[in-house]
């Protein structure tokens, strides 16, 4: 892993002389984000060595490079997911060559089904923890001290102080945010009545099937991190409406501009 990564770095510092203090991670429906950045340099995935490829619809494939007010940035216009086929160290894969190119803080965005019965579809969650489902970790097997330790302590795997800045922009912007804790399950199917109830009674306010692998790899990292979720879709046991991903893209692309002045003013003012 760390001779891949080495890799892969060595290739896109021969393109262009970029140190990035941020990395973004776009989910679902909100690649356009990059719009905002002055770009500097792009990259589709299928020419960057060892690089997966996203194979999921709103997801657009690249690695951008640029800048947001005067910090650097590059941001992924789509991830990579375990339901994709992919094992948690290709999911991760890009978390770890954002750490070494430069990346100290990473924003991670997504879309996910709501089960606390004050969201509603549009809601802007800024997650304050999470819950890990998934079934594979991606730090199981030998452990590379020089990428971090063998035990990871995820007391806190979502920056107090990113997420208090967060909510003082909100603030001052007039945006709607809520609060909540995060659930990752594999997928790729969503989530039945039964385990929308899961979710709830075990103490997740919503739910999705990202994130939380490259948190877990960030902060293996110690790298400071900011994540906020999209809800796309509410997983009322009682009253579920059928759900397909058309839904999901037309709402979190909705929500969009609000997740696109959050993410840029955490960025200039954080």
């Amino acid at each position: 892993m760390w001779e891949q990564v080495q890799e892969t770095v060595s290739f896109i510092q021969s393109k262009f002389s970029f140190t990035p203090e941020y990395g973004v991670i776009l989910g679902s429906g909100l690649g356009s984000f990059t719009d905002d950045i002055q770009i500097e340099y792009s990259l589709p995935y299928s020419e960057i060595p060892n690089f997966p490829i996203s194979t999921v619809q709103g997801h657009k494939g690249a690695l951008v490079f640029g800048t947001i007010g005067s910090k650097k940035v590059v941001a992924m216009q789509g991830r990579f997911h375990y339901y994709e086929g992919y094992d948690m160290k290709q999911v991760t894969f890009p978390v770890r060559v954002m750490k070494i190119l430069g990346v100290t803080k990473l924003v991670v965005s997504n879309a996910s089904g709501g089960v606390n019965p004050s969201y509603k579809i549009g809601s802007i969650v800024l997650i304050k923890d999470h819950i890990n489902m998934m079934p594979e970790h991606p730090l199981r097997g030998k452990n590379d001290e020089r990428f971090g330790p063998r035990f990871v302590n995820m007391s806190e795997p979502y920056s107090k102080s990113m997420l208090q800045k967060a909510k003082e922009i909100a603030a001052s912007s007039q945006i709607d945010v809520k609060e909540g804790v995060y659930m990752a399950l594999q997928g790729p199917t969503f989530e039945t009545l039964s385990e929308y109830r899961m979710v709830k009674n075990i103490g997740a306010d919503c739910v999705g099937m990202s994130t939380v692998p490259e948190v877990i790899v960030a902060r293996h990292m110690n790298m400071e991190v900011f994540g906020l979720s999209v809800v796309t879709d509410m997983g009322d046991e009682e009253n579920i409406e059928e759900v397909n991903h058309a839904e999901v893209l037309k709402a979190a692309e909705k929500a969009e501009p609000s997740v696109r002045k959050l993410i840029k003013e955490l960025i200039i003012q954080y």
